[in-house]
């Protein structure tokens, strides 16, 4: 399986999402600028951390426009698998591919810790490896992880199963304890834990690793 890493201006995690695939995965990645237009040879799309476009105005709210995204909408409309971790999170949800907006953490400071997450939902094609209700430990690196979204937004994202990851402990304010959701189709995973920081156990754990091998079990079923 082939996946594009995509890497902005101000993307400092790009090289940990690939070193996750191509090291920890044993499949391939590689490394594709914003800049891009076309990802038709790719099976799925990764978009970092990081801070792109030095995070003016909001975060991702300039990361939107990169001419990247308009591929990644059309592979995710195929149903292709397209992960955002913590500043990909954001860009997703600038972009409109995820609903609500990722705010300030509450304590307004950035937040570098590991956090328990419980999987919500394991009947997507990213947590289908874990158990329903399993706890896991993925690290949180983020200055504005605080997941709001209207009331009404999230009677739909509940109703629709799209809340895959939830906080045990809420770091940063989110609503209803939100660590990340899909779109309704379950193909476009935003989350603002690291699952890529934790694939080796020098690393200080492997939960993470099991998100990659889940993408792997469904499209490989």
């Amino acid at each position: 399986m082939k996946f594009a890493v995509i890497s902005f201006p101000g993307s400092n995690c790009d090289w940990d999402m690939y070193y996750a695939i191509n090291d920890a995965l044993g499949e391939e990645a590689d490394m594709v600028s914003s800049e891009s237009t076309d990802l038709d040879q790719y099976d799925g799309v990764l978009i970092p951390g990081g801070f792109s476009y030095g995070d003016y105005l909001r975060s991702g709210a300039i990361a939107r426009f990169a001419p990247v995204m308009k591929a990644v909408k059309k592979l995710a409309d195929a149903g292709k698998p397209v992960l955002g971790v913590c500043n990909g999170f954001q860009i997703l949800v600038e972009a409109g591919l995820l609903p609500g907006s990722l705010q300030n953490n509450t304590s307004m400071e950035f937040i570098s810790d590991w956090a328990p997450l419980k999987v919500v939902n394991n009947r997507t094609m990213f947590t289908n490896g874990y158990s329903k209700d399993q706890v896991i430990k993925v690290p949180i690196a983020h200055g504005e992880g605080n997941y709001y979204c209207d009331d009404a937004t999230l009677q739909e994202l509940k109703d629709n199963d799209q809340i895959v990851f939830t906080y045990e402990e809420n770091p940063n304010g989110s609503c209803d304890n939100i660590a990340g959701i899909t779109n309704r189709a379950g193909n476009v995973l935003g989350m603002m834990p690291h699952p890529e920081r934790a694939v080796e156990s020098i690393l200080g754990g492997t939960d993470g690793l099991t998100l990659f091998k889940s993408i792997l079990n469904q499209v490989r079923s």
